[in-house]
């Protein structure tokens, strides 16, 4: 699988992992009830600025945009004809923005210095014989999974157009979902071979090669 981390030296990236997923929690929290678009395209102008400390080809990182414009405009179009354009934008600036900030952390934190930072929230269900481990291995992996399988969306929608297609069709759900299927069993797999998620040794070299191999 490909991992959104982007290996850098900026200040984001020396950031401790607990520490900006702490801050993106609080952020998200502090957004979601904002309707201000002032405030909301000041958030947005601060996440830019940030994506600019990453250096050099911090333009092409913000991919993540042109992704969510569909979704954007669908929310901006549906509060419209309920007679609130107003609210729709502020709904789907504050999605961008959101989903900016997540991409964000995912670009500059390796996934096992956020398998440490997740594993203590779980640390409470060891009491009902739970390892903390399994919960946190299965978090880590949504946030694998949810830029693999855009990418595969991306890629089978090209070959639909490829072929003569319209823009967009649910013709590309089924084999969608059967290469999600087929990235699981792999997953599965892998996962299988190291001895499940005890296999997730503590030692940060150790857990970051097999998390990368994931």
């Amino acid at each position: 699988m490909i991992s959104l981390y982007h290996p850098g030296t900026s200040w984001l990236h020396r950031l401790p992992a607990g520490g900006k997923l702490i801050a993106l929690a609080v952020v998200s929290l502090a957004l979601m009830s904002q309707t201000s678009l002032p405030m909301l395209g000041a958030a947005l102008g601060v996440t830019l600025v940030l994506y600019r400390s990453l250096g050099p080809g911090w333009v092409g990182r913000l991919a993540v945009i042109r992704s969510l414009l569909p979704l954007a405009l669908v929310l901006l179009a549906f509060h419209g004809l309920t007679g609130d354009w107003l609210l729709g934008a502020a709904v789907a600036l504050r999605l961008v923005v959101l989903m900016t900030l997540a991409n964000l952390v995912t670009l500059t934190t390796r996934m096992d210095a956020m398998l440490a930072a997740v594993e203590p929230l779980f640390r409470p269900l060891s009491l009902f014989g739970i390892s903390p481990r399994v919960p946190s291995l299965a978090v880590v992996l949504v946030i694998r999974f949810v830029p693999v399988l855009h990418q595969v969306q991306l890629a089978l929608r090209e070959a639909w157009q490829a072929r003569g297609g319209r823009k967009s069709s649910w013709r590309i759900v089924p084999p969608l979902i059967i290469q999600a299927l087929k990235l699981a069993d792999h997953v599965a797999d892998a996962l299988s071979a190291r001895g499940g998620a005890s296999g997730m040794v503590p030692s940060s070299g150790a857990m970051a090669r097999q998390t990368e191999s994931v």
